[in-house]
């Protein structure tokens, strides 16, 4: 078996049983290509168990994201429908090692996004805040970059508020953001830690996606990155991200089992 399939199994294995693994870094030496070969053998395995692809995340696009986790490149993950929560649905604690959330912005793709395109947000459909709820796999939430690019950028799980049409949502690129856990501001920022302009994040996603092997296709969702650095996920309580002028989106998190008539609940 390859290095990149035995490292995929012991990340895929960790995320299923909610247990945390050393960083793969400890025992071996994890380039670029090596990581970005892992975590598409994670998301391959995640496919083959019926997963489907829904979009793509940038990770460490936010100057304090990169300096609470101690790393300075901007790095690329895949979404699937499984990670995907609806506006308002809970999300269960106890599927989460140690989770974070972040307020991010995210857009829509209506057209496919090629290298041709003299303007890459002429492919951008919609834009809505949005939500990110990161575990890294590993213990202590500890890693090289090497370590989180094979962990599929820690993604977990995600939501996205109401959809507005991009040519209406207006310049995004300094917009208050405030993220609240029961009503009270648990940290504030703006969209300007996001690439300076989240509107960046589109080509970032672009030039990421050739180099390692992604596609940008219509119906793709994209999280530009987050506005703030992560802060831990409550035990219990509603989590919401507000974006002045663009809205706001919310989860309810439950440390139990959620009730299974609840949409979009995981």
């Amino acid at each position: 078996m390859s290095t990149d399939a035995v490292f995929a199994a012991a990340l895929d294995t960790a995320q299923r049983t909610v247990t945390s693994i050393s960083q793969l870094s400890t025992s071996a030496t994890v380039g670029l290509d090596t990581a970005y070969a892992t975590q598409h053998a994670v998301i391959a395995r995640r496919l083959a168990r019926g997963e489907l692809r829904t979009g793509l995340k940038l990770g460490f696009t936010s100057r304090a994201k990169a300096q609470q986790m101690g790393v300075d490149d901007v790095i690329i993950g895949t979404l699937t429908d499984a990670m995907r929560l609806d506006d308002g649905a809970v999300f269960d604690r106890r599927s989460a090692i140690h989770p974070r959330v972040e307020p991010e912005v995210a857009y829509l793709l209506g057209a496919d996004v090629s290298e041709g395109m003299t303007n890459l947000m002429d492919a951008v459909a919609a834009v809505a805040p949005a939500l990110e709820i990161i575990d890294s796999r590993y213990r202590d939430f500890h890693f090289s970059l090497g370590d989180v690019v094979a962990d599929n950028a820690s993604a977990a799980a995600y939501a996205i508020g109401p959809w507005a049409p991009v040519d209406r949502a207006g310049d995004l690129a300094n917009r208050a953001v405030r993220l609240e856990v029961d009503g009270r501001i648990s940290t504030t920022g703006s969209t300007a830690a996001i690439l300076g302009d989240p509107a960046r994040a589109v080509a970032a996603a672009a030039r990421l996606a050739v180099r390692h092997g992604f596609t940008l296709r219509a119906g793709t969702v994209l999280l530009a990155g987050a506005a703030t650095a992560a802060v831990p996920l409550p035990d219990s309580g509603v989590v919401e991200a507000t974006i002045a002028g663009l809205g706001r989106v919310s989860i309810r998190v439950l440390d139990g089992a959620p009730d299974p008539d609840e949409k979009g609940s995981r």
